[in-house]
């Protein structure tokens, strides 16, 4: 199964930030600063086609029946969860929906009865996180390298560049990369959690707009056409670059827009140097955030094992995107916040470390045994 991108006019699908709604600021938020889908309380669908976008860029079929069997599957395990653990009325509209896109519309509260939309929510929650860790064990248990998953999602990544370049899109620079050995065990090494699985950019892409103005736009155009939003993972942001109360200030309803927000708007209002890699210079500006992609694997899966309908046929992997304008990215070459400096300054850390405690022996003199 591949991600199908419907044909748009750029005007579709690039929105400035003056016609972005309370939905679009709020996943856009999210990876502003790295927050998390779990903390909603609600939804923003209007319609069963937004729906079917949002479980299309997820990788959901619901013209498959076995994603349809899948999906059923995860709900019915978060209600058994909801109901077990806290004694929750699961209503049955919501653990038994005739169709599963009605789920969505509850939880935005768009379809009767609105009284649901609470308890909807909740259980989309618990099966975003059911979701994912079966799709982590899917993983664990299925033959497929690091490489291969990072080759799968190069070639959708560079599928959507070559859209954004075909519509015209405000894109200078769209290249990925891969972090070399030496790279990890350089960059684990300087980590205080020296753990493989805390390095989250072994995959990257950087971005580069012309202007400032057009990184929010960009990076909520991914989030339709690249990567679902609720996939951001929380606390993986660096941000010194956007600033969400500064988008709100801009944005013509900014007072109305910021009144119908889940999350007040001072929660934003923190250290923008908070995160910050210890290894940049002072002055080093992006925007840097971590997706977990979802990528197919159905090639790898028989029809008959029954891991399939037990796990699903989507694994994670994780990216990192790193996004600047033009005049930032080139100021970032410059002095204390070039690159060699950072590595300089990284490898520094990793020598002071591993030579902590070392005993350097004594040189003998002559003539001693």
């Amino acid at each position: 199964m591949t991600l199908e991108i419907r044909a748009a006019r750029p005007e579709d699908v690039y929105r400035p930030l003056e016609r972005m709604g309370v939905a679009e600021l709020e996943q856009l938020r999210l990876l502003l600063r790295g927050g998390s889908v779990i903390d909603w309380m609600r939804l923003d669908f209007h319609d069963v086609a937004e729906v079917e976008d949002f479980l299309r860029l997820n990788l959901f079929d619901l013209d498959d029946p076995r994603d349809e069997r899948r999906l059923r599957a995860i709900l019915g395990q978060a209600v058994e969860y909801l109901r077990t653990a806290f004694g929750y009325r699961v209503a049955t509209p919501v653990a038994e929906p005739e169709d599963l896109r009605t789920l969505f519309l509850l939880a935005s509260g768009v379809a009767e009865p609105h009284r649901y939309r609470r308890i909807a929510c909740v259980v989309l929650k618990v099966m975003h996180v059911i979701h994912h860790l079966e799709a982590r064990e899917l993983l664990f248990r299925t033959a497929i390298r690091e490489a291969d998953l990072s080759e799968r999602i190069h070639r959708r990544v560079l599928g959507e560049a070559g859209r954004m370049k075909a519509l015209g899109l405000p894109v200078v620079e769209f290249a990925g990369s891969t972090k070399s050995r030496g790279s990890l065990v350089t960059k684990l090494l300087a980590k205080k959690e020296s753990v493989a699985a805390q390095v989250f950019d072994r995959v990257r892409y950087r971005i580069i707009t012309e202007t400032r103005e057009q990184i929010a736009p960009l990076v909520h155009y991914l989030t339709r056409h690249l990567f679902p939003f609720n996939y951001a993972v929380p606390g993986q942001t660096q941000n010194n670059l956007i600033h969400f109360q500064d988008l709100l200030t801009e944005h013509p309803r900014g007072p109305e827009v910021a009144a119908g927000m889940q999350l007040p708007p001072d929660l934003d209002r923190s250290d923008p140097n908070a995160g910050r890699n210890p290894f940049s210079g002072k002055d080093y500006r992006a925007l840097n955030f971590v997706v977990d992609v979802p990528v197919r694997i159905d090639d790898l899966i028989s029809p008959l094992d029954p891991m399939a309908d037990e796990l699903g046929r989507i694994v994670f992997t994780l990216v990192e995107f790193q996004v600047f304008d033009r005049e930032t990215a080139h100021r970032n070459e410059e002095g204390e916040s070039s690159h060699d400096r950072y590595k300089r300054r990284q490898q520094k850390e990793v020598l002071r470390r591993l030579s902590r405690g070392l005993v350097v022996p004594r040189r003998r003199k002559r003539g001693e045994p």
